[in-house]
């Protein structure tokens, strides 16, 4: 079993996943209130943040765990 990144890059992953399917569930709804609006735009946020730190985790992992 390889300890190091690999747990927390894979808990950033289901989580990118989660939010990917609750921004998937706001956006098929034909009406937003301004709240949920807002949710969309934080979800998305976090989303990306969650992608960015992902990568850089990839970035800093030694080339022999690759």
């Amino acid at each position: 079993m390889k300890l190091g990144i690999d747990s927390p890059i894979t808990d950033l992953e289901a989580r990118h996943r989660d939010l990917d399917l609750a921004v998937s569930r706001l956006d098929k709804r034909a009406y937003l209130t301004p709240h949920e609006q807002r949710t969309v735009a934080d979800l998305k946020k976090e989303k990306l943040w969650t992608k960015d730190r992902i990568a850089h985790l990839r970035r800093s992992e030694p080339p022999s765990s690759r």
